[in-house]
This record gives C-alpha cells, structure tokens and sequence, in this order.
C-alpha cells in the first residue's frame, strides 16, 4: 500500500517539475538530446551548458532561434 502511495507521489511530483519548468520556459535537454539524435544524426549534440545557454539566448533576444 505505502509503495503505490510513494509511487504515485513520485510520478505525480515529476508530472509538477515538468509543468512548472513549462511554465516558466526552462528549456528540456532530454528532450533536445532526443530531437537531435532522432532528426538531426549528422550534427553535434551541444553539452548542457551550451544548450542552457543557447535557449537564453534565443528566449531573451541574442540571436539563435529553433532549429526546425
């Protein structure tokens, strides 16, 4: 009974931490990783830091915008 509770409390804080970095527009590296390993073989994969840095920059007006 406890571990379905914790399960559920576990699944259901990670459904929160999604919708809130959604919210607040913090960009998903795991999904990026996905994207480009799926749509774009042929190119390097930028590190954490860069994506983090790249997405700053192409949400507050420095240059970069999507890919696709």
């Amino acid at each position: 009974m406890f571990s379905n509770l914790r399960d559920d409390l576990k699944t259901a804080g990670r459904y929160l931490g999604d919708t809130l970095r959604l919210m607040v527009g913090l960009p998903d590296y795991d999904t990026y990783v996905a994207h480009m390993r799926d749509t774009h073989p042929d190119r390097p994969v930028m590190t954490y830091d860069e994506f983090f840095r790249e997405r700053q920059n192409a949400r507050y007006g420095s240059g970069a915008g999507k890919c696709c």
